[in-house]
């Protein structure tokens, strides 16, 4: 008889992949049905429904009917459901979204009955450092899953540490999700093939019995398995049928002597398909985009909103969790999978809008209509620049900003808007048509501040405020029919606005507060002074007393840091084939790799103060497309112009790069190139609650090439150079760590090919998907580059990507125009370097009363000290999952001394 064995009875189920959502999920309900019935029919039966809660939600959807009966399934023990609400690309959304899924996730099987205490990660493209400390503090103790675990773990199970310590016991999926089911290929040789399979694994198990995970994709296991088990047992019953849950409390000890710190990437025991860091870019940025948008919705409804929103946030939350699925935000499916993936992201982020603007509506009911509101969703306070529409300043004066304590601030024009928004000739019978345009006293998006009505001419005077008395329609009606009649011949309708104009205003906001300011003409012709030296600039050169930026005839750029670290040849565009998949790159063979341009030309659009800026356009000969044999690049080319923003504030330490194109060729990657003033060995990334080093290489030893292309979310640097980004892609350094390269477009026309030149297993079918080449899209990315010597600790990066990320929120006041401004007002403001605010929201839920949670990480090694200060009495500190765990007095504010990388959770009352 063979060593003892458990088997797993599971599927594991992609939501949505080579086939839409709703195909999926025709499928999972018959499978869930056939799971249901096989449980009521056999008592030994066990199922654990792969570690996400949307499978049990999708079904219960369609099959209401069935909850009781799986509620009691759940009681019994022999349905294993969560903790997850989907199982997702770790890497390519924020560590707040990780907390937020198992939050939801942990919730929702609570409500049917209490979910599996397993972090179960079978099948995710590898795993972020801090996972172990997002568990240990949800007080889940153990973990289980397959890819990107190291060469170094010899045995089923390791102890998985977070930077900050933390540590899980994880079971290691070393054969994959599926290991047990070749022994079940042949039901009555079930005893032979697992006694083969037990010896030939027999190093990894030691004293344990062998973990069989019995089941695949999409597909329920066969309704006889436990009768198979049965007979293979014999009288010796060395097999048995467990959940995961079960195998891990019942079955196996729970010291393990290995020890892995930090992330999993290895491609030592499977693929982990680096490239789908990088395809389908617009879907990387609709999540950035829906993860904002709700971050700053939920700071905004807990601070400055009576009315508490939480059904449209969770909604918001609930969508951006089921898009982030590893085969959702990833874009390996197919080209409906992705056109719903951005749908869903669109409509998180409305709804999180709606919520957000709404609590802002309060507050600006107290601002004038001619001034606008500011607030802040960072908890630090901010000076930044906002760009509103004003009123044009006569000739002979300037535009000056008042702050709500009477400071006067220098505003910059940027643009002038037409007065004339039109002139039409007609006869009086079309009169009537001109006033159907007029909605009470709208017309063309303003108000209509007076009209002149004289013989064969009705003018019309818009403005953003009206400025004289009451309008009554009622009565115009009245005066141009009357003057129709006494003029019936031709008729003049001009509508005018006041002169408008575009302006930059500098505003400074206190920590998640309020400011308000209004802009007005003075009478005269220099404006105050400004706060930071000017940024300025010409046709070659950008400078704003921090940064210093010179334009190379080449259009790469030469940028001077505050600390005088000099980066050269910045922005270098290397365009190369990619004849390889949505999940890997592949180039061909014999690669054409284009980097000089055949044209240059830079045009200044605007010289300071507050804002400089500048367009650079270089027009590249990209090959349209691979040849037949997909070895070869195309000879055919396509002239691509591709326009590049560089961009200065005043007093910001760091340069704006915009980049954007219309993409016209397929099968290539596009990197953008920061070459480094020496070679770097090692680099570092921002995302999910961390900072993570990666040297030149990554371990290899699966069937996949172990390209380093490494996950970076918030920011990346290496050696004197950080970039700040706006969205998760990918980067890699370079010419033996000479140059850090950036990815910037990654195009390519299949799912998955069968012969991969850097992967041997094909990952999918060989499904086109021709939206994944981005064709007829611009493409637009949009970074900063920081220079700096000491890295990114001396660069203060995790600051700068914040406030880069991070726009303040500006509204048009709604109090009568000409009244007075309210004063500033500051909410939550949390102080410390490398203190990260991950979340600011209104809580209910732990009994003890509404609060405003925040969580806050030590973005740091060695630990920081985080002063929070605001409106509250008391501090509780929770647990990932809002339990509280110690409670404390705090008049209005706290000094929290946190761990090295630690995640702390508290509430404030």
């Amino acid at each position: 008889m063979p060593k003892s064995a458990v088997f797993v009875p599971h599927f594991h189920w992609d939501r949505e992949w080579y086939e839409p959502f709703q195909v999926f999920r025709h499928r999972l309900v018959t499978a869930l049905d056939t799971v249901l019935e096989t449980a009521e029919t056999n008592p030994d039966f066990r199922f654990t429904v792969d570690g996400q809660m949307a499978a049990l939600e999708d079904y219960l959807e369609m099959r209401p009917e069935n909850r009781e009966r799986v509620t009691a399934l759940v009681a019994e023990g022999r349905l294993a459901i969560g903790p997850w609400l989907i199982l997702l690309d770790e890497f390519l959304c924020s560590g707040e979204t990780i907390v937020r899924n198992l939050q939801m996730g942990w919730a929702a099987a609570a409500e049917l009955g209490g979910s599996m205490p397993i972090g179960y990660l079978p099948d995710m493209f590898g795993h972020v450092a801090q996972m172990p400390q997002i568990l240990a503090r949800a007080g889940i103790e153990h973990a289980a899953l397959w890819r990107g675990v190291p060469g170094s773990v010899d045995g089923h199970a390791f102890r998985w540490r977070a930077p900050d310590g933390s540590e899980v016991r994880t079971e290691f999926l070393f054969d994959g999700y599926d290991n047990g089911l070749d022994v079940l290929l042949v039901p009555d040789q079930i005893a032979r093939a697992l006694g083969e399979y037990a010896e030939m694994t027999a190093g990894r198990w030691g004293g344990d019995p062998v973990l069989a995970m019995a089941g695949t994709d999409h597909n329920a296991p066969d309704p006889r398995l436990a009768e198979w088990l049965r007979q293979a047992s014999g009288e010796e019953g060395a097999i048995t049928i467990a959940t995961l849950d079960e195998y891990i409390r019942e079955h196996v000890r729970d010291e393990v002597p290995a020890v892995v710190t930090g992330e999993l990437r290895s491609h030592v025991r499977g693929n982990i398909l680096p490239g789908v860091l990088s395809v389908r870019r617009g879907l990387k940025r609709r999540m950035a985009v829906a993860e904002r948008t709700v971050d700053h919705a939920e700071r905004m409804n807990a601070l400055w909103s009576a009315r508490d929103d939480s059904p449209f946030l969770s909604l918001a939350w609930h969508k951006i969790i089921e898009s982030s699925a590893h085969d959702s935000v990833v874009g390996s499916g197919t080209d409906e999978t992705a056109d719903q993936v951005e749908a869903r992201l669109a409509e998180a982020a409305h709804a999180a809008r709606a919520v957000r603007d709404a609590a802002l509506a309060g507050p600006a009911a107290r601002v004038p209509a001619d001034g606008h509101l500011v607030a802040n969703p960072l908890a630090t306070p901010r000076t930044t620049l906002v760009e509103v529409d004003v009123m044009a300043p006569p000739e002979g004066s300037v535009l000056v900003a008042t702050a709500a304590d009477g400071s006067e601030h220098a505003v910059q024009l940027v643009a002038q808007a037409p007065t004339v928004l039109s002139d039409e000739r007609m006869d009086a019978s079309q009169l009537e048509r001109v006033l159907r345009r007029i909605h009470r006293r709208e017309l063309f998006g303003r108000q209509i501040d007076h009209y002149e009505l004289t013989a064969g001419s009705l003018v019309f005077h818009l403005a953003e405020v009206p400025s004289s008395g009451p309008f009554d329609l009622l009565i115009l009606r009245r005066e141009v029919a009357a003057a129709a009649a006494a003029h019936p011949g031709g008729w003049r309708v001009l509508t005018l606005e006041e002169a408008r104009a575009t302006a930059l205003v500098p505003v400074s906001v206190p920590a998640s507060g309020l400011a308000s300011f209004t802009v007005a003409p003075a009478a005269r012709t220099a404006a105050p002074g400004m706060r930071f030296a000017p940024a300025t600039a010409t046709a070659g050169a950008l400078s704003n007393g921090l940064v210093e930026v010179v334009i190379a005839p080449d259009g790469t750029l030469e940028v001077t840091g505050a600390d005088g670290t000099v980066l050269r040849g910045v922005g270098r565009l290397v365009d190369g084939g990619d004849r390889g998949d949505s999940y890997n790159y592949g180039p061909p063979a014999h690669d054409l790799l284009v980097s000089e341009p055949t044209e240059v030309g830079v045009e200044l659009l605007e010289n300071g103060p507050l804002r400089s800026r500048v367009r650079i356009t270089r027009v590249y000969a990209w090959p349209a497309a691979l040849s037949p044999d997909r070895d070869v690049r195309a000879g055919r080319t396509v002239p691509t112009p591709v326009e590049t923003l560089v961009e200065l504030r005043a007093g910001e330490p760091f340069v704006r790069v915009t980049t954007s194109f219309l993409n016209q060729a397929a099968d290539h990657r596009l990197r953008f190139h920061v070459p480094l003033p020496r070679p770097a060995a090692v680099s570092a990334s921002a995302g999910q609650l961390a900072v993570t080093e990666r040297g030149l290489t990554a371990e290899g030893g699966w069937g996949e090439y172990p390209i380093p292309t490494f996950p970076a979310s918030t920011f990346v640097s290496a050696g004197a150079a950080t970039v700040l980004l706006d969205h998760a892609t990918e980067y890699e350094l370079t010419g033996e760590g000479a140059e850090l390269a950036v990815t910037l477009l990654r195009a390519v026309g299949s799912i998955s090919v069968n012969i991969h030149p850097l992967r041997d297993e094909p990952a999918a079918s060989e499904i086109p998907a021709p939206g994944a080449q981005d064709l007829g899209v611009r493409i637009e990315n949009r970074f900063a580059v920081v220079p700096s010597a000491g890295g990114w600790q001396d660069a203060d990066a995790v600051a700068l990507a914040e406030e880069f990320r991070n726009d303040v929120l500006v509204t048009r006041g709604t109090a009568p125009a000409g009244g007075p401004l309210p004063a500033d007002t500051a909410g939550v403001r949390v102080d410390g370097a490398d203190v990260f605010v991950s979340a600011v929201r209104r809580v209910t839920g732990d009994g003890l009363g509404a609060g405003t949670e925040v969580r806050l990480v030590a973005m740091s090694g060695t630990g920081a000290t985080a002063r929070v200060t605001g409106a509250f009495t008391r501090v509780t500190t929770v647990d990932l999952l809002g339990r509280p765990l110690a409670a404390e007095p705090a008049e209005g504010g706290l000094e929290l001394a946190l761990g090295p990388w630690e995640i702390r959770t508290i509430v404030l009352r």
